[in-house]
């Protein structure tokens, strides 16, 4: 049904062209609806456990890659609804499509209550554009069935700056969204502990964070070792998911591509969140598909001062 990725990397859509406008609040509408109908394609290939798993190659650690079927059906969904109503904005999305296999997917140009009521139309260069699909986050622990860490994605980028997040858990129908300046449909937690923190990591990851978080915050510092960057994210928020769990800090210590990322740190900015480099960088979302750095993401804290206590950490980042 579906071929291999075709070679070159992830499929990014190009061709915007000058003077031609669009509307934000319009393209966080199918945004939404993007990242509900990939969804729809991840619960189905793994509730008729038919997700034909392969490797598509190795991390820079060393860890396979998994590709699913939820993978490439997901992704074709997202891309051609998004390319289909936005031809002129640039995507990219961790997967490619066959050529063969394209399909028109249109959208009804119908913005859902919630969106209408908080956020109003603003128009911006189609060429400022970068929206990045991350058509199914956490695909190792969906090969494992780990259902609550899988997410799908989608952010919007504008001249680099994320200003769109969209994150959608296929399992349980909760979808979060924000626009800077705009409005949610999210919020922030109220109750922190900057002395010992509850910090999120990769699952791969806690042991390497473990031991300089407790010998900077104590040793009452909780690791909280989860899969999927979307799951990480909304663990910083209000989620009303019974499955979501809990954190004050996200961190991550090695490279981690701009899909996995943009939406959560459109949402965290969006609530007047953060998510740096590990040095305090912004990350751009333009130009590579990688980001260098590692990250931390934290929301209602002092972020500079949480960087200054982890300063061991960059060390590892490119390990």
């Amino acid at each position: 049904m579906l071929s291999e990725p075709a070679a070159g990397g992830p499929e990014t859509s190009h061709g915007s062209a000058p003077g031609v406008t669009v509307d934000l609040r319009e393209l966080l509408a199918v945004s939404v609806l993007a990242a509900v109908r990939g969804g729809e394609e991840v619960k189905r290939v793994r509730e008729g456990n038919v997700l034909n798993a392969k490797a598509k190659g190795k991390t820079r650690e060393g860890a396979e890659e998994q590709l699913t079927t939820g993978d490439l059906l997901s992704n074709r969904r997202m891309f051609y609804l998004l390319k289909g109503a936005f031809p002129a904005v640039q995507i990219n999305s961790e997967e490619r499509v066959d050529t063969a296999d394209q399909e028109t997917v249109s959208w009804d140009h119908s913005i859902p209550e919630d969106i209408k009521q908080k956020i109003q139309p603003k128009e911006v260069p189609a060429e400022s554009v970068t929206v990045w699909i991350d058509p199914l986050d956490a695909t190792q622990e969906y090969t494992e069935d780990l259902r609550q860490y899988v997410t799908t994605m989608v952010c919007v980028a504008v001249n680099g700056k994320p200003v769109i997040g969209v994150i959608h858990k296929p399992f349980s129908s909760y979808t979060a969204w924000a626009m800077v300046d705009g409005g949610s449909n999210v919020k922030a937690r109220s109750s922190y502990n900057e002395k010992t923190p509850r910090i999120i990591v990769s699952r791969s990851h806690a042991g390497k964070v473990e031991q300089v978080a407790r010998q900077t915050f104590g040793n009452k510092t909780v690791i909280i070792p989860a899969g999927g960057a979307g799951y990480k994210v909304l663990a910083l928020l209000d989620v009303p998911e019974k499955n979501q769990e809990e954190a004050d800090v996200y961190i991550h210590v090695t490279y981690i591509k701009k899909w996995d990322i943009c939406a959560g740190n459109a949402v965290l900015r969006a609530l007047g969140g953060h998510m740096t480099t590990l040095t305090g960088e912004e990350i751009s979302y333009t130009g590579s598909d990688g980001n260098e750095g590692g990250l931390i993401a934290s929301i209602n804290m002092n972020h500079k001062a949480l960087i200054e206590k982890l300063p061991d950490l960059e060390k590892t980042s490119h390990k």
